[in-house]
């Protein structure tokens, strides 16, 4: 029996136009009120690290310095917060990238949670230091969310680039 959100069929290759749609996307759900909720993910930081795990080559750390400019300018936070987290998490899934592919789903998950912890506490560790008033350890809950949003996450970011399940005779692939 097959784990949930496995597939042995072979992936198409990713379009660019897709990776920035999704995670332009991400930037939209970050803008949303509700990501002042605690337990809420980086959604940016969340895309990021899948991309960067999936398409090293393509998305990697100057993405994720512009993304974190972009959501240092939009949360009116310190200049740098979270390009500073982003260009770390980026730099540090494409760095393991090979080795977290080689693994379940839940165990990706796992393999992410410290990448996403990381995100997290650069931006804690850069508000602390000019002293500015901290958030609580309820801070720390929206990666254990992005874990648990890993495979389910992944399921969608790789639907398109499913092949049909229905083969053609004349073509090997």
């Amino acid at each position: 029996m097959q784990p949930i959100f496995h597939s042995a069929r072979i992936l198409l290759p990713v379009r660019p136009w897709f990776i920035a749609a999704t995670l332009f996307a991400a930037l939209l759900l970050d803008f949303l009120p509700t990501s002042d909720w605690p337990w809420m993910p980086d959604w940016v930081a969340l895309v990021l690290v899948f991309w960067s795990i999936r398409e090293p080559r393509r998305v990697g750390m100057g993405a994720g310095f512009l993304l974190g400019l972009v959501m240092d300018v939009a949360d009116a936070s310190l200049l740098g917060q979270h390009a500073l987290a982003y260009v770390l998490a980026a730099y540090a899934g494409a760095a393991m990238s090979r080795r977290i592919l080689w693994f379940s789903l839940a165990k990706q998950a796992l393999h992410v949670l410290p990448l996403l912890l990381m995100a997290q506490g650069v931006q804690y560790l850069v508000r602390a230091m000019p002293g500015v008033v901290l958030p609580g350890p309820a801070y720390f809950l929206g990666p254990f969310v992005g874990m648990a949003l890993w495979p389910p996450l992944t399921f969608v970011l790789l639907l398109p680039q499913y092949q049909p399940e229905d083969r053609d005779e004349n073509r090997p692939l």
